[in-house]
């Protein structure tokens, strides 16, 4: 099983990081992608990369506070050189939380798109309130490598004009809360090769759990619900959950 998208570098669960791991991997998890936040957690990430079960990407997310002008620069400056990053990420724009203004939120995730371009990397995407803003961005930047709009809970017809952009949707905790009919009448009718699981632990905990910090060994509890929201088995989920992560992330082999 793969977590698409947790931030093991974030507290509380940096600081029990091996307790962690452990119970994904009780639970099956094989794989976990970390996105970053922001530059100063960067190094943190590079030394996550060097645990097997673990990926990591590099990005500027809209829920922190960022030297925009520095930040992207350093972001250039380490993209042409060797590194550990699979794709650019977390970017975004948040128009609820976001620490910047929509003006600059813009400015800045439209130059993390053209990154991803330059350097033929996938983007993984936070979209809060701001889908037409976004749908305007990448609507202007060709996406070759693709990515992913993570933590998705929009409707189907929302995500077809994502999938037209050749990005995946990330399904999280969301799905398994019974009053979200929208996100799950979605996830029953999702193309199976645009779907990914994700945890976004520590946060998007599952019904059941609120006030919890989420963990990737929850995955499991996810892909659980999408079967039975979807009728398909567990496994051929797993599946198919592992093709389209190779296949966008460029993953040769676990």
């Amino acid at each position: 099983m793969i977590d698409s998208h947790c931030h093991l570098d974030l507290p509380p669960l940096l600081g029990q990081l091996d307790a962690v791991l452990a119970r994904a991997a009780a639970a099956g998890i094989t794989q976990m992608l970390v996105p970053a936040v922001n530059r100063e957690r960067w190094p943190q990430l590079e030394q996550l990369a060097q645990r097997p079960q673990l990926q990591v990407a590099i990005g500027l997310h809209p829920c922190f506070a960022h030297n925009v002008s520095d930040d992207l620069q350093r972001m250039a400056e380490r993209l042409r050189c060797s590194h550990p990053f699979i794709a650019i990420g977390e970017c975004g724009l948040d128009a609820v939380a976001g620490q910047l203004p929509m003006s600059q939120q813009l400015l800045l995730c439209q130059a993390q798109l053209t990154l991803a371009q330059q350097h033929q990397l996938p983007v993984i995407l936070h979209v809060r309130s701001a889908h037409n803003e976004m749908l305007q961005l990448l609507s202007r930047t060709k996406l070759l490598a693709g990515g992913v709009v993570h933590g998705f809970s929009g409707s189907i017809e929302l995500a077809t004009q994502y999938i037209r952009h050749n990005l995946h949707l990330g399904i999280g905790g969301v799905c398994t809360y019974p009053r979200a009919k929208k996100t799950r009448a979605m996830v029953a009718q999702l193309p199976r090769e645009w779907m990914l699981f994700e945890t976004d632990s520590p946060d998007m905990p599952l019904s059941g759990h609120q006030g919890q910090p989420n963990q990737p060994h929850q995955i499991a509890n996810i892909v659980r619900e999408v079967a039975t929201i979807r009728g398909e088995p567990i496994d051929y989920l797993h599946a198919i959950q592992q093709e389209n992560y190779r296949r966008l992330f460029h993953i040769e082999h676990f």
